[in-house]
């Protein structure tokens, strides 16, 4: 091997190299550049979608910008978004959750100012096929089960399913998944107890 004539290749190689990596580089940043007004665009109708379904009331506001962030429970940031009517909050959307068979249940409720539910819609879980699937309203009415629920109506021994004396059904082989969906709701009612001052901006006087 001549090794004069494979050092003379090395360098050559080296930068070979260097630009196909600029090259790639550049080309992904304006892929970035390119797609990302649309991803957050998606992302932000989406967002939009999920909220509507489950606020029945009318508002003359924009949901997703009129948000805060506050503590949730073990201290993880929950994201609030406002409905609002002439300035007044109505009502208040966001994600609630609860472990259920195979993972985290995780839904997006709505409840009225008087801490009404006005609907829950799951946005994510692994359930297992088959089992879990009337959580989906596609599916099965019964997470329409909670509409017009509030904290002490029921009342609290009752917020369970009615395998543990409660008042909402469980799914035949699939105790785990409605029994999480009632425990994360619940949940998300003694949050907005706990925080309904600074959701409906009560503080502000608003």
């Amino acid at each position: 091997m001549d090794l004069d004539r494979l050092r003379a290749r090395l360098p050559y190689q080296g930068l070979l190299l260097a630009v196909v990596a600029l090259v790639t580089t550049a080309a992904l940043a304006l892929a970035a550049r390119t797609t990302g007004p649309l991803i957050e665009a998606a992302e932000a109708r989406d967002l939009q979608i999920s909220l509507n379904q489950v606020l029945s009331i009318e508002y003359d506001n924009d949901l997703v910008r009129d948000s805060l962030d506050l503590p949730g429970p073990g201290g993880v940031p929950v994201t609030v978004y406002r409905a609002r009517r002439e300035g007044r909050v109505e009502a208040v959307v966001f994600k609630v959750s609860s472990p259920g068979y195979a993972g985290p249940i995780v839904c997006v409720l709505g409840v009225d100012r008087a801490g009404r539910v006005l609907g829950v819609r799951v946005v994510k879980h692994t359930e297992t096929p088959g089992l879990g699937d009337k959580i989906e309203p596609a599916k099965d009415d019964w997470i329409h089960g909670f509409v017009n629920t509030a904290l002490g109506h029921p009342p609290a021994a009752e917020w369970a399913v009615k395998k543990d004396g409660g008042r909402f059904d469980q799914f035949a082989g699939a105790t785990i998944t409605p029994r999480a969906v009632v425990k994360a709701v619940k949940g998300g009612l003694a949050f907005f107890g706990a925080e309904k001052t600074r959701l409906l901006d009560e503080e502000t006087g608003s």
